[in-house]
């Protein structure tokens, strides 16, 4: 199932028929020496005994991947749900803008180099601070680590969470950041000015509201200059959306009417667009009205491209180039959701109904991806993946700027060619084109003998890297 999983994402039905001899789309069942045909039943049965071993599993994971001091990075993610009778069905906030359906939330804990270590789900209404305690307490008790550093977002390492689940267990140090509101609050005591940017893109400060804590101020141009461009087209969006409602209360012919209905058609908008803080609204029954608030539109404006990192760890364990680096591996978590989600491994839509189903289901593809991301490490070499973090790292001007590709990544982009002139492919289509690797079965007299088909150059390179043979 985690095969099947990896090469082709689909129901347990399906899965069951490509493991069944008259419908295989694949050698999978063969090269597997399944002989007997898989039923549904029998797909079902395995996801129950994967589910009773999964604790142990993670456990093995934390024990291989894991070691004490280790940086363990953690973020949330939900995904929507097809039907109505499964207790962890619920609604809440769709990060798959799927409104209209339930969902299920699930938190991914990896390692420093985004390695799945261990993944849970909750009921779907689950705000993402309350999954802190829970990984905290797996941390301690399963995995038995006395000294990490959890690195999470400021969704979720909140203060809250920070005061009452991370500062009272010794040995847990922490990396997040601070909100825009948090941040507008430093700026107007006078604690974080524009001037720390002039000379350098990064600042250390200190604040009493924080204590015992390094706060590490960054300012990135590029990443001001998009929240800028995007203000401005939501603002306009909004404004345009807006003009229409008032146009509709002053038409002669069925005006819009009722401050309930008014407010109503305007709510739809500011929650569409998310702009409704810069807008000052007045609704009457018989009118509406709208302008914007120029000093809130500066103030935020003020603060583009300044995001401000919050840490426990002391400067003699990490400098603050390392901090923000830290904090910023919270991508390879937020990569291995999309892979999980949509990309490659599918875990949407989910029909089951059973709690103990769907999570066995989302343990199968946290399973799936951990393949999958051993994969695409050996694989880098004939992908379009980075292949030397090391000189990548070296190329970049700032750790608070964007990441540069490497030499030998930017030479596979410009020719699409490895450095040993083959293709570069993706890691979807390097499946497909090993897919096409055939199994045949030849018969010489009496005789049945099975014969792998001749690799070409690609697919050879492919399977070296991964150490695997072509043969039967």
């Amino acid at each position: 199932m985690i095969v099947a999983r990896i090469l082709e994402p689909c129901s347990k039905l399906a899965t069951s028929r490509g493991l069944h001899p008259a419908t295989a789309t694949s050698s999978l069942a063969s090269v597997l020496g399944l002989d007997a045909a898989v039923e549904e039943t029998q797909i079902y049965h395995a996801m129950d005994w994967l589910l009773v071993r999964q604790q142990k599993i993670e456990n093995a994971l934390a024990k291989r991947h894991l070691s004490e001091g280790s940086l363990i990075l953690y973020d949330v993610s939900s995904t929507y749900f097809e039907g109505r009778h499964c207790p962890l069905a619920c609604f809440g906030h769709s990060r798959d803008e799927r409104r209209g359906n339930p969902q299920i939330v699930f938190g991914l804990m990896t390692n420093s180099q985004g390695c799945p270590i261990a993944v849970e789900v909750f009921k779907g209404n689950t705000g993402d601070p309350k999954t802190v305690a829970p990984q905290v307490q797996k941390l301690r008790q399963r995995f038995r680590l006395k000294q990490m550093v959890l690195v999470g977002d400021r969704g979720m390492l909140t203060s809250a969470r920070i005061r009452d689940d991370l500062k009272p267990q010794e040995g847990l140090q922490w990396i997040s950041a601070l909100k825009s509101v948090q941040i507008q609050k430093l700026v107007q005591g006078g604690a974080l000015q524009l001037s720390l940017f002039d000379q350098r893109d990064l600042a250390e400060i200190q604040h009493p509201s924080y204590p015992g804590e390094r706060l590490i101020a960054c300012h990135n141009p590029l990443l001001a200059e998009e929240r800028s461009r995007k203000r401005k087209e939501l603002l306009e969006a909004t404004q345009k959306q807006l003009d229409k409602i008032v146009a509709t209360t002053q038409r002669k012919k069925k005006p819009l009417r009722g401050r309930k209905e008014i407010g109503l058609a305007v709510g739809r908008i500011l929650g569409r667009y998310k702009m409704g803080k810069h807008f000052r609204l007045f609704i009457e029954d018989d009118g509406f009205r709208c302008e914007r608030k120029p000093d809130n539109i500066e103030r935020e404006a003020a603060l583009d491209g300044i995001y401000v990192i919050r840490t426990s760890v002391p400067v003699q364990t990490l400098s603050s180039e390392k901090v923000v680096g830290c904090y910023k591996g919270l991508s390879d978590v937020e990569r291995a959701f999309r892979s999980l989600k949509s990309v490659d491994l599918k875990i949407r839509p989910i029909y089951h109904h059973l709690a103990d189903r769907v999570r066995a289901h989302v343990f199968l593809c946290m399973l799936a991806y951990y393949v999958e991301w051993h994969m695409r490490q050996a694989l880098a070499p004939v992908l379009f993946d980075e292949e030397d973090p090391e000189a990548a790292e070296a190329a970049r001007k700032s750790i608070v700027s964007p990441a540069e590709r490497s030499p030998k990544a930017n030479s596979k982009d410009a020719l699409k060619r490895t450095s040993d002139g083959l293709p570069v492919h993706s890691f979807q289509t390097l499946l497909k084109d090993l897919a096409t690797l055939t199994m045949n079965q030849v018969r010489i007299g009496d005789q049945t003998v099975q014969m792998v088909a001749t690799p070409t150059p690609v697919q050879q390179r492919a399977l070296d890297l991964l150490q695997v043979a072509a043969s039967v």
